[in-house]
């Protein structure tokens, strides 16, 4: 694979809490002129940018983010909110809380409800690996898969850490067919980028790939 390529792959994210318009703004150029498979920013910017892209660049947002322990009807609220503002992929962080109980049939109820309120549209499921164990990691690909969500995806990119080739090769056996995997948090070389995406996954979270392309670009 050519590393311009990569973009195609990568959610541009910008998700600091910090973040102003002009973050947003200059994030959704980059996205447009690298191509890349989405922009991935806070929900009282979705309007915003999806009014500025267009149906040049998907915009993707969070829900329940970073910590995912909100009720099932606030996240529901947030995910309706945000798809009427222009969303086109959404990202949920599931209460991990739940998992720590072993109440697996309340997480799956819960993404259910979220993939009931995305329809057609794309959801990802945010499972944070760096909070689980192995155990309850492989119990997650099978919830994510019987939710019928579209992707599991590993991290915030705000706890402990975030992806790794572990994770993605332990998504890559225990996740159905149905299922995408993304690969976030984190991933901060173009080399670490393509071993991902060998190694099954679909999608990459990061800031960092579209700034290394640049750099190459300059050199």
């Amino acid at each position: 694979m050519e590393k311009k390529e990569l973009a195609h792959y990568v959610d541009h994210t910008q998700l600091s809490q910090t973040a102003v318009w002009a973050d947003i703004e200059k994030l959704c150029d980059e996205a447009i002129r690298f191509e890349t498979a989405s922009v991935c920013i806070p929900p009282s910017y979705v309007k915003q940018a999806k009014e500025y892209v267009g149906e040049k660049m998907a915009v993707c947002t969070v829900i329940g983010f970073p910590n995912g322990y909100n009720t099932t009807e606030v996240k529901e609220f947030e995910t309706r909110q945000a798809l009427e503002d222009g969303a086109d992929e959404i990202d949920m962080v599931i209460n991990l809380g739940w998992v720590k109980d072993g109440q697996y049939d309340l997480v799956e109820e819960e993404i259910r409800t979220l993939k009931k309120a995305c329809g057609e549209k794309i959801l990802k499921v945010i499972i944070e690996t760096c909070l689980l164990t192995e155990e309850e990691k492989i119990r997650m690909c099978e919830v994510v898969t019987a939710s019928g969500a579209d992707f599991i995806k590993t991290s915030t990119g705000f706890s402990k850490a975030g992806a790794t080739f572990e994770d993605i090769e332990l998504f890559a056996k225990h996740v159905g067919e149905n299922v995408k995997i993304k690969a976030a948090g984190g991933i901060s070389s173009l080399e670490d980028a393509e071993k991902f995406l060998e190694l099954g996954a679909n999608r990459l979270g990061t800031s960092r790939i579209v700034r290394l392309l640049e750099a190459e670009e300059q050199a």
